[in-house]
């Protein structure tokens, strides 16, 4: 099983993604970012492409395809169920993506973490992001992304605790898993 938990940077995607850790047996946590600062040390500005020029790692061809690859191998190589905390709000992107984990594992599910503006800021600010950083300008696009459905299903998470929160991912993968 792959497990996608979607959401703008400070929504609570790696606090839930640890929390799932604890109660999803066999699992282990996969980050794509890991993926996007591998490559942003080794591909230099001269080697990027011109879509490529950009202040964002996803848009780096190859950080897609490493991606999908990599959970491939992790799949393959150890036998756990995948949880995958990332922001990522490009529908090409999260096609890609999305779909490449379901020729993976036809069990693949994705969650969207939804919080309003000031609470992602908040987050934001006791993580100790500065003000206006990367993370705080990708907000705006995030919440607008996340406004088309091909990113559902969306949990909210204002106000809500953690607990609860991977508690309906629980719930919800044992819903569809009972469907499949």
């Amino acid at each position: 099983m792959i497990i996608m938990i979607n959401g703008a940077f400070g929504a609570g995607k790696t606090t839930v993604a640890n929390q799932l850790l604890k109660c999803i047996s066999n699992s282990m946590i996969y980050d794509p970012e890991e993926v996007g600062y591998m490559l942003r040390n080794i591909i230099t500005d001269e080697l990027k492409t011109p879509d490529e020029q950009t202040d964002n790692f996803q848009d780096m061809e190859l950080w897609k395809m490493l991606v999908v690859k990599v959970a491939e191998l992790l799949r393959n190589k150890y036998d756990k169920n995948i949880i995958v905390p990332m922001t990522i709000f490009n529908k090409a992107y999260f096609h890609y993506i999305f779909n490449g984990f379901k020729e993976i594992d036809d069990r693949t599910y994705h969650f969207c973490l939804i919080a309003k503006e000031e609470t992602i800021f908040e987050r934001l600010r006791q993580r100790g992001e500065l003000e206006g950083n990367w993370c705080f300008q990708q907000t705006a696009k995030c919440l607008e992304s996340y406004k088309d459905t091909c990113f559902e299903e969306y949990i909210m998470t204002d106000g809500v605790d953690i607990a609860d929160v991977v508690k309906t991912i629980e719930t919800r993968i044992r819903c569809l898993t009972m469907l499949t």
